[in-house]
C-alpha cells in the first residue's frame, strides 16, 4: 500500500466514535535515565482502558460499510480486545458474541457484558475458545 494511501486511511478512520483523544505525559525520571525525552501515550484513559477499541471499532465499521445488512459480530478474546469489540458493537447497534476461556478473570467477563455483548465461556485456554468461536461462526 502506498504511504499516502496508508496515511489517508489512518486520518479518516472513525476511531473517535468510541475512542478519546488521550494526552502524552512527560516522564521526567525515564527521560533522565535514558538521556532522552520520554512520553507515555495515556491509552489507559480509553473507555476500555486500552487502545484496543480503536482497531476493533475501525474494522467492524469498515465491515458494516461493505455489508450494510450485518447483524452481529463474533470473536474470541480473553482481554481488552473483547471489551473493544463489545463497545464497538454497541456503538454500531450490532449484536456481539465474545468467546472467552473459562479462565478469564471475572472483571473482564463483566466488562464485556456491561457493554451489552454476550460472553460465552469455553475451554481452558485461548486456542480452545478460538476453535469454539470458529465453530459458532
Amino acid at each position: 500500500m502506498r504511504k499516502e494511501k496508508f496515511l489517508e486511511k489512518i486520518l479518516t478512520a472513525r476511531v473517535y466514535d468510541v475512542a478519546r483523544e488521550t494526552p502524552l505525559d512527560f516522564m521526567p525520571k525515564l527521560s533522565a535515565r535514558y538521556n532522552s525525552k520520554v512520553f507515555l501515550k495515556r491509552e489507559d484513559l480509553q473507555p476500555v482502558f486500552s487502545f484496543k477499541c480503536r482497531g476493533a471499532f475501525n474494522k467492524i465499521y469498515q465491515e458494516l460499510q461493505a455489508n450494510p445488512g450485518l447483524k452481529g459480530v463474533i470473536t474470541a478474546s480473553a482481554g481488552n480486545h473483547a471489551q473493544g469489540v463489545a463497545l464497538a458493537a454497541r456503538k454500531l447497534h450490532l449484536k456481539a458474541t465474545i468467546v472467552m476461556p473459562t479462565t478469564t478473570p471475572d472483571i473482564k467477563v463483566s466488562a464485556v457484558r456491561a457493554y451489552g455483548a454476550r460472553a460465552v465461556l469455553y475451554g481452558e485456554n485461548f486456542d480452545a475458545a478460538k476453535d469454539y468461536c470458529l465453530k459458532l461462526a
